[in-house]
């Protein structure tokens, strides 16, 4: 067993075909971005003895694992929503550097959007009505519902405006429009987000996310592996998680997210502040969550939020977000993908820069799970 002071790094990232995917199965997404993840990392599936996946029927790690022919001795199934795949790097870079295992490997894939066009399932609009949900959902409590109420709250409370939730989506749509792998591209403007149909009041259409097909695959590994590699290691530094409730009456405050406490603890065990950090990927269901986010991880004081978006001050979302880019239901997992893309350098068009010709050297992925339910936040650095 390591002393637990093992270093663990990103070695392989990578997206499998995204969008519109009618051809395809959950499976064959996961299998096709974990062939491409390893193949990023230029290391054999044999040295893979973790393995982590959520989203697949009851036994997702060893549906999954099974169809990719590998036989784990480290699982996760953690299970929290769009933040599951920061919290699960969190966990594997944990077993790593205590040396549970040596390289571990997330996957996710979901034709969210293939489903529905071929009637193998319908929009759902809520997450059920069992348990605490039972007593809000009769009432028409959708899951926009409850992201729209929160954000009219921070409307009441802090002076944020629509045309202010609407540059997020405007935003968004141009970082897409740099990167091929986007759904959508076309640009819009803060009229187009205004002028559509109304989904929940205050969002419009395009304050909300899109429903795409896709899948993703990260690996993480120890860094006596990292020397085999292909390319140059992207350090996991830092990390936190925060579950904060289901209920939304156990809600103490809708303008704030757990991840002002998921946030907090991954800068701290990261040694770093907010404003050192170059680019930063957070979850984007609807334009409210990135507004508030960027607030509670301590980039802007409360209520600023709305301000600090329209000044661009800080590069965020930069493959689209799931506003543009692709949402295949949950996605967590395309958050870490894209900062470790950035700090790699391999950005395209898309590529931030701190000056001339330096890569961006510290990036964030926030993920967010049911309606700021739940919160994982993850600090990536290269050497």
């Amino acid at each position: 067993m390591a002393d637990g002071n093992r270093k663990v790094a990103v070695v392989g990232a990578a997206l499998s075909d995204c969008g519109r995917v009618d051809d395809a199965t959950p499976y064959t997404l996961h299998a096709q971005a974990a062939r491409r993840a390893l193949a990023d990392a230029g290391l054999d599936r044999s040295l893979v003895d973790g393995f982590a996946s959520a989203g697949t029927g009851v036994l997702a790690p060893v549906e999954v694992a099974e169809y990719l022919g590998l036989r784990p001795t480290w699982v996760d199934s953690t299970s929290v929503g769009g933040s599951t795949w920061e919290v699960m790097a969190a966990h594997a870079a944990d077993a790593i550097a205590a040396g549970h295992a040596n390289a571990v490997l997330l996957v996710y894939g979901s034709t969210a959007r293939a489903d529905i066009r071929a009637g193998r399932r319908t929009g759902n609009l809520s997450f059920g009505a069992r348990g605490p949900l039972q007593f809000e959902v009769p009432y028409g409590h959708t899951l926009i519902a409850r992201y729209a109420m929160a954000a009219r709250r921070h409307m009441i409370e802090h002076g944020t405006t629509i045309e202010q939730l609407a540059e997020v989506a405007v935003q968004a749509r141009q970082n897409a429009a740099l990167n091929p792998e986007a759904m959508f591209r076309d640009p819009i403007t803060i009229d187009d987000v205004l002028s559509g149909p109304m989904i929940a009041d205050p969002f419009t259409k395009l304050h909300c996310c899109i429903r795409s097909d896709g899948g993703a695959a990260v690996l993480l590994a120890a860094e006596e592996y990292v020397r085999d590699c292909r390319k140059a290691p992207v350090w996991v530094l830092g990390s936190g998680e925060c579950v904060s409730h289901s209920a939304m009456s156990e809600w103490e405050d809708f303008t704030v997210s757990p991840a002002a406490v998921s946030g907090r603890l991954a800068f701290e065990r990261a040694g770093v502040r907010p404003t050192e950090i170059d680019v930063a990927e957070i979850y984007d269901a609807f334009t409210y969550m990135t507004l508030v986010t960027l607030e509670d991880l301590g980039f802007c004081k409360k209520g600023e939020g709305g301000a600090f978006v329209q000044a661009r001050e800080l590069p965020v979302n930069t493959d689209g977000g799931g506003l543009s880019a692709q949402h295949p239901g949950m996605r967590g997992l395309f958050l870490l993908v894209e900062a470790v893309r950035q700090l790699r350098g391999e950005g395209e068009a898309r590529q931030v820069w701190r000056g001339e010709g330096e890569l961006p050297r510290l990036a964030v992925a926030s993920g967010t799970g049911g309606w700021f339910c739940s919160s994982g936040t993850v600090v990536l650095g290269r050497a």
